[in-house]
Order: structure tokens, then C-alpha cells, then sequence
């Protein structure tokens, strides 16, 4: 029987497997429009959007794309670029709450993706919690290949979502984006052994109209609640931390680098400002806060749940970050910030990012040298993750980067890509949202927008929904041009081969490790 006074009863094990993320790739739309034209539009003050909420923009799709096929495009997009085979796949789970049928999962429409090349054995569902299910996607499916039921094959997770708001003050946070990962042993980054959660019942973002793809949203109550799970995730992962790493002090000083589900960014700024707080909660003595002890004087008897709608601690916790917010969080805002909020891909759009950030080079630079040392430079990085679902759930854990990354940043190509869009007047955004209003939940319809002229090359998309509510879906023929999806004329294609079940990459991206490395708290 677990003895529940045993700190470390509940900490997960030490594994030598080396269990995490080998490949990940993310699906936006073409169409985008941005938040400064927004102000103008929807007649508020100049940086409302920019500023007060950090973002720089959004995109957004049409009636050609649904959850399922901007899934479809995500998992197809990581499967040809790292040249894995469907037969590979031993697991595949879907996170999100974009919903279109309240039976049928988007997992199962992704099939036959893979039974169009005779797979049928793979196991998962989709998992649903606000902007959640993409974390429990990922903590399931990673404990599958570490478990004692995995098979030998990959696991793939997909978290996507496309975030629209009815018309008023919260339209400027919504976005599209999918996130694909394939998922095994010897990974690159490793799922760190210690991992915090915070789990409540509250009614701050949800979506009880079923008729429509809009939810109900308190929004101060919203960023409130991100916040009390903040705290209670952050706590919990110090304690669990020290328990791990005896006579070790946890703050933010022990990670290299912070990724925070983004709503919006001024929240992560918040966020950022409000972990240091926490520190300082914890530990009054640490040298970060010597320089500022008589100011900081004033908060060291407030208990955390009374500070919330504290805008004096709030501003000076906010000043001290700046250098920690520079360096930790901000080299993950970029897909955030110009695609918008993506919901369950959220925070798996700023890994991406941080894995972009590390290897992005100078556009005259040297190439090969260059890559090597920002490989060397980024191994052992620890990676802190904060996943938060209205609800609401969060979970805080974390990555130990163990091996080369540059190709997944090589692969995801996301300058030239975001280059490619193509920005709408938000005169022509809400056009889009108004038609899409009038087509949720209908049956018997065609979508009215041609395909190869609005989508990248090689985008899944939706051909028709007929009178029984059946949806079949069509490609967008790849371009004369490219490989297939939109990789960019500097992508890779298809250059990785499988070097073993339990080995992938090895040949482009070998371990800086010698042997099967476990991960490590230290």
C-alpha cells in the first residue's frame, strides 16, 4: 500500500529510455490578417492588440478546413517530411476541442491516412479538455512507449484547433494551428521525471452552445484561473523537484528556458513575472532579489491567493523579469504571436519556436559549422513546460534536450513559410467568420471557395458534407515545384530514413550522447 506521507511515493521513476519527442512539424492556414489592422477596424485605440494584448497575427481559415483536415495536413506534412512509413505508427492521439461531431473522433477520420497504405493496428482516441487535451495526448502517449505495451513502433500525437470568437473584445484572440510529434525511445528531447498538476472544477471558458463554434468566456476570471494553476502547478513541480534532487533549491534558475500555453502574450509576460514571484514566495534570500529588497518588502506577508488583482506587486514582479523573460520565455512567443492562440498546438507552437530560436541562422551565414555548434550549445538545456485548459486542468513538467535538434528546425522551415502567407483585410476576416457561422452543424453542403487558389499546395481540405452529416475530404495538388505541403524551397524532404524502430534519426541527427542516456534532473 502507498504510505501517503512518503514524499516521494507518487514521483515517477528514473527511466533509460530516453522516452520523448523525435520529430515534430505544425499546419498553419495561408490566410492571416493583422492586429493592427484590427484596431482600426473594430475602432480602438492603436495598440490595444499590439500592446495590450502582444500579438501581432492571426490566422484563420475558411469553409474549406476543419479540424479534421487541418489535422490531416499537420500528421501527412511530418510523415512525408521525416520519411516515416504509416506501417511505423503503433499509436496515434488526437488533442482538441475544436468539435464538429459529438461521437466520432477526429482521430478516426485520420485513419485513413493510414489505411489507404493497409494499417489498421494503432490504438488512441482523441482526448478533450479545453486547451488541455493536447498535453494529455502527449503524457499518454509517451508513457505507451515507455510502458510495457509498447510494441516497438512510434507513437504520433496531433494537437490542433481553430480558435474563432463571436464578434467583440475577444475576436483578436483567436488562431489556427496543428501541431504534429512523433513520439519513441532515444529521443532527442526527453520527458524530464518530474511533473506537477493542477486540477480544478470552474466555468471561466467553455463552450455549452452546441450549435455553434463559439464559447461562452469570463475573461478576467479566465487569466485568475491560468494563473491559481500556475502557482498551484509551480509549487508542486519545487517540491517534487527537491524531493528528487536532495539539498537542491528549485527556482527559475535551474532551467534554461520557459514555454508557456499562450492565449494571448501579454498573459505569458504576466505568467513569466508571476513564476519569479513564486520564487520569491519560496525564497526571500535569493540573490535576484537582493538588489530590490526594500521595495519587495511590502509583499513578503501577502499569502499568493491575495495577489492576484495586485497590480503593484504585479508591476515590480514584472520589471524584475525582464532579463529572465528575455533570455528563459521569449525566444517561444514567435509562432504565438503571429499566428494567434492555437489552443491544445499552443504551447507546442512555442517548443517549436524555442527549437527554431536555436538554430536559426544569419540569411548569409555559414551553414553546416554554424548548425554544429548551435547543436552543442543547446545539449543538456533543460526545458520548463506550462500547459494550461480552461475547466480546468494544467500540468507543469518538463524536456531535457539529449541530442540534435537543428533538423527539426531544418524541417519546420517556419521564416520562409510564414513568409508565404497571405494577409486579408479584416474586412474579408470577418466576411469569413460570418459564412462560417452559417454553415456549422448544416448538412448537404459544398464549400463555395476554390482550393488551389486560397490554400498552400498540398493542404487537406473539406470537399463536401452531405445529407447524413458524412464529410469527405480532397488534397490540394502539390505544386511542380515542391516535394508536397508547404515546405519552402529551403526545407528538407524527406531526407531521414528510419535507422530502427527505437532509433530514429540517427544518421542525420545523431546523439551527442555515447549510449542510451536517461533523463535527468540534475
Amino acid at each position: 500500500m502507498v504510505d501517503r506521507n512518503d514524499p516521494d511515493a507518487f514521483l515517477t521513476n528514473e527511466s533509460d529510455k530516453a522516452v520523448g519527442i523525435h520529430a515534430m512539424e505544425i499546419y498553419f492556414p495561408r490566410h492571416s490578417v493583422k492586429q493592427e489592422d484590427l484596431e482600426k477596424y473594430m475602432n480602438v485605440k492603436a495598440g490595444k492588440f499590439t500592446i495590450g494584448l502582444g500579438q501581432s497575427n492571426m490566422a484563420f481559415c475558411s469553409d474549406l478546413e476543419d479540424i479534421n483536415s487541418v489535422c490531416m495536413t499537420a500528421v501527412a506534412n511530418l510523415l512525408e517530411k521525416y520519411n516515416v512509413a504509416p506501417g511505423d505508427i503503433g499509436r496515434l492521439e488526437v488533442g482538441t476541442e475544436t468539435i464538429i461531431d459529438k461521437s466520432k473522433s477526429v482521430k478516426s477520420t485520420l485513419c485513413q491516412l493510414f489505411n489507404s497504405h493497409g494499417h489498421f493496428d494503432f490504438e488512441g482516441v482523441d482526448n478533450i479538455n479545453a486547451c488541455y487535451g493536447g498535453t494529455a495526448a502527449l503524457l499518454n502517449t509517451l508513457s505507451w512507449v515507455e510502458s510495457s505495451a509498447w510494441d516497438g513502433r512510434y507513437g504520433l500525437v496531433v494537437c490542433g484547433d481553430i480558435a474563432v470568437y463571436e464578434e467583440g473584445p475577444a475576436r483578436p484572440t483567436g488562431g489556427c494551428a496543428a501541431v504534429a510529434m512523433l513520439i519513441g525511445r532515444e529521443a532527442p528531447i526527453v520527458l524530464g521525471n518530474v511533473r506537477a498538476s493542477h486540477m480544478e472544477d470552474a466555468y471561466d471558458f467553455y463552450k455549452p452552445k452546441l450549435d455553434s463554434e463559439y464559447p461562452t468566456v469570463f475573461g478576467q476570471e479566465s487569466n485568475v484561473c491560468y494563473l491559481r494553476a500556475l502557482d498551484g502547478c509551480y509549487r508542486r513541480f519545487a517540491e517534487k523537484w527537491e524531493f528528487r534532487n536532495k539539498g537542491s533549491r528549485f527556482n527559475l534558475g535551474q532551467v534554461d528556458h520557459v514555454v508557456l500555453h499562450s492565449p494571448y502574450n501579454k498573459l505569458v509576460k504576466k505568467s513569466g513575472a508571476r513564476m519569479l514571484y513564486n520564487d520569491f514566495h519560496r525564497d526571500k534570500d535569493l540573490p535576484i532579489f537582493k538588489k530590490n529588497k526594500a521595495e519587495l518588502t511590502k509583499f513578503k506577508s501577502l499569502l499568493p491567493e491575495q495577489t492576484y488583482d495586485n497590480k503593484e506587486l504585479e508591476g515590480a514582479f514584472s520589471e524584475l523579469a525582464r532579463p529572465m523573460y528575455s533570455s528563459k520565455v521569449q525566444p517561444s512567443v514567435m509562432l504565438p504571436q503571429e499566428l494567434g492562440n492555437s489552443y491544445t498546438a499552443s504551447m507546442y507552437t512555442g517548443l517549436l519556436s524555442l527549437i527554431h530560436s536555436w538554430h536559426s541562422l544569419p540569411k548569409d551565414g555559414p551553414g553546416l559549422a554554424v548548425r554544429t555548434d548551435t547543436d552543442t550549445a543547446t545539449h543538456n538545456k533543460k526545458v520548463l513546460m506550462f500547459s494550461y485548459g480552461s475547466g480546468l486542468a494544467a500540468t507543469m513538467f518538463y524536456f531535457k534536450i539529449t541530442g540534435r535538434t537543428s533538423y527539426i528546425a531544418q524541417a519546420a522551415n517556419l521564416e520562409e513559410r510564414l513568409e508565404e502567407r497571405v494577409f486579408v483585410a479584416p474586412e474579408e476576416f470577418a466576411k469569413t467568420l460570418a459564412d462560417r457561422e452559417t454553415k456549422y452543424g448544416k448538412f448537404d453542403w459544398t464549400p463555395d471557395t476554390d482550393p488551389e487558389s486560397t490554400l498552400f499546395p498540398g493542404t487537406y481540405y473539406l470537399k463536401h458534407v452531405d445529407s447524413h452529416g458524412r464529410r469527405s475530404y480532397d488534397r490540394v495538388p502539390v505544386s511542380p515545384h515542391r516535394t508536397t505541403i508547404n515546405y519552402g524551397s529551403k526545407a528538407m524532404h524527406s531526407r531521414m530514413g528510419i535507422a530502427g524502430r527505437s532509433k530514429a534519426f540517427h544518421s542525420l541527427a545523431p546523439p551527442l550522447r555515447p549510449s542510451s542516456a536517461s533523463a535527468s534532473s540534475s
